[in-house]
């Protein structure tokens, strides 16, 4: 298969997508894909262009802005609705939610290191299941639940800029070409659209394990992408082709803390503006 091809075809899927959600009223709901196309496909572009020197603090920002987000927001927006719906079904969802999103990532990531052929690039299959996957929540949680501001939405699709920056830089490293991520940046479009349109019965039991589920893999995300500047992970898999990778690593953890600092106050700071008076 022609990468750049399954790249292209991401693209036009999504555009054909979008029509049919202006028509049905899901307008957050194609906000919010676009933003993550553009998101994951421009931090792909900068990864793919970057010097190796400036890439590692990049990384760590990149990182630390969208985790500090997408956990604030998800605590914030999705926790009490999932509550609200339904005191104890909604706590088991968030249970539910995280224990699923840390077995999924888990076996994801030891199927990427099986011994067998994929039609792409196994990073690029890997975002792209976690895309499709987090479409789908992302459109039943909007779908259902009309009244969500878009801030939710765009910190919860704020990890797409640096796990396309992360991905390019390491398929640019192996010589693989970068726009086959094309598609996993429309992925996200691509299910929360359809998801958008599916009504769930109005049962508080249901919506709560439904919102509760949604809360709970949004914040195993969030918590995934919170940068490490450990050995073996992504932050140090770039810092590496640095002479002085651990001492780079040191300096990189007072950003780290900076950065989800700063990410956590930004939503905060933002529903402040956005919040409807009292």
């Amino acid at each position: 298969m022609n990468v750049s091809r399954f790249g292209l075809a991401g693209v036009v899927l999504l555009a054909l997508l979008t029509p049919i959600a202006l028509v049905s009223g899901v307008t957050k709901v194609v906000g919010i894909a676009w933003v993550a196309f553009a998101a994951m496909g421009g931090a792909a572009y900068l990864g793919g262009q970057s010097g190796e020197s400036a890439s590692a603090k990049h990384l760590v920002w990149g990182y630390g802005l969208a985790s500090g987000a997408m956990i604030t927001s998800a605590a914030v927006f999705l926790v009490p609705g999932a509550i609200d719906h339904h005191p104890k079904f909604g706590g088991f969802g968030i249970a539910l939610g995280v224990l699923v999103g840390f077995s999924a990532h888990t076996l994801g990531h030891r199927a990427s290191h099986a011994d067998f052929d994929l039609p792409l690039d196994h990073t690029a299959a890997e975002l792209t299941a976690h895309s499709l996957a987090a479409g789908a929540i992302i459109g039943l949680v909007y779908g259902n639940m009309p009244e969500l501001g878009v801030l939710l939405g765009l910190a919860i699709v704020s990890h797409k800029g640096p796990a396309g920056y992360a991905a390019a830089h390491r398929l640019r490293r192996s010589g693989k070409t970068v726009s086959v991520l094309l598609f996993p940046a429309a992925g996200v479009g691509l299910t929360a659209i359809p998801a958008a349109l599916l009504e769930l019965p109005s049962s508080g039991p249901v919506n709560g394990v439904v919102f509760g589920f949604a809360a709970g893999v949004f914040l195993h995300v969030a918590m995934d992408f919170l940068p490490k500047c450990e050995l073996g992970g992504d932050v140090y898999e770039v810092a590496s082709v640095s002479d002085n990778a651990h001492a780079l690593l040191d300096q990189l953890r007072t950003r780290a803390v900076m950065s989800t600092g700063i990410g956590g106050l930004a939503v905060f700071l933002a529903w402040l503006v956005v919040r409807p008076g009292p």
